[in-house]
């Protein structure tokens, strides 16, 4: 197998996790405080993160110096951010719909890093980025019914998660993405045990006690998959399969939530994937 199949199989296979992970936080969501659920799901991810660190990386520093200290702080607080601003949006949108909306990543990405370090942007990009912006306002239909307080609430969660791409782009490769991963998943648990103390705690089923499970094992193994990702087979080539999360938050969306976008979103789902391939491939001809 070639390392861009491999590359290819295993994008797919975070993507899918991710969307078993989110599948199963919406439906935990629904019956638990939502900050409990990122406690427990947390503390599960957190330490089969901090197991696998040591397995892979032996010991390894958890505290970087330098730089590294002020990217890894500012990565850690857009996660945390990204993290309760799209959770908080799942519970009260469909997942297919939210999920559209985060397609819209790339583009962004692209448009923010092209800004922050002076690149020039080409005819091809721009008209890929304008159309992408149309997909995203089908989705979201601003000024009609469904335009509400949990799409501006994915759309932040967007802008935090290209804040923490951007701010992951400056730590040195001398620190091992694990130590990333660990405090990240970290810091997200100590926030779910502060919102604890304020919604409280509700006792936990068997059966949400094994979604929890579900979601902590899917949220791993998406993490260990994107960073397996990126260390083989070309980024170009591999990177347009992140959309597949978006065929699986469809299907998964009608099959567990019996939910669907509207004609529209679907649109404008297609406007953004096809606007997103364009842009990935201009930006790494150019080098953006």
């Amino acid at each position: 197998m070639s390392d861009n199949l491999r590359g290819i199989l295993l994008m797919c296979l975070a993507m899918l996790s991710f969307v078993v992970n989110d599948s199963f936080m919406k439906a935990l969501t629904q019956d638990l405080p939502l900050f409990q659920v990122i406690t427990l799901r947390g503390l599960g991810a957190s330490a089969a993160l901090l197991a696998l660190g040591y397995w892979r990386e032996g010991h390894f520093r958890l505290w970087p110096k330098g730089k590294d200290r002020a990217m890894l702080i500012l990565r850690t607080i857009a996660e945390v951010l990204a993290t309760v601003t799209f959770l908080t949006a799942l519970m009260h949108m469909p997942l297919a719909t939210l999920s559209a909306i985060m397609q819209a990543l790339p583009l962004a990405v692209t448009l923010a890093a092209a800004f922050l370090y002076r690149q020039a942007i080409s005819a091809k990009i721009w008209a890929a980025i304008g159309a992408g912006l149309v997909g995203v306002l089908l989705i979201i239909k601003p000024g009609f019914e469904g335009f509400d307080r949990w799409s501006v609430l994915g759309l932040i969660s967007v802008a935090c998660v290209v804040l923490r791409d951007l701010s992951t782009r400056h730590v040195s490769e001398a620190m091992p993405s694990i130590t990333v991963a660990v405090w990240a998943s970290i810091s997200v648990t100590f926030l779910g045990l502060l919102g604890g103390l304020l919604e409280g705690w509700h006792s936990v089923s068997i059966a949400q006690a094994l979604m929890i499970f579900g979601a902590t094992a899917a949220l791993v193994v998406g993490y260990v998959s994107v960073v397996m990702v990126m260390r083989i087979g070309d980024v170009a080539l591999v990177a347009p399969f992140r959309y597949t999360a978006l065929l699986w938050a469809l299907l998964f969306g009608w099959v567990f939530f019996g939910s669907l976008p509207d004609i529209y979103a679907l649109l404008g789902a297609a406007i953004v994937v096809g606007s997103g391939v364009v842009t990935l491939r201009q930006a790494q001809k150019h080098k953006i």
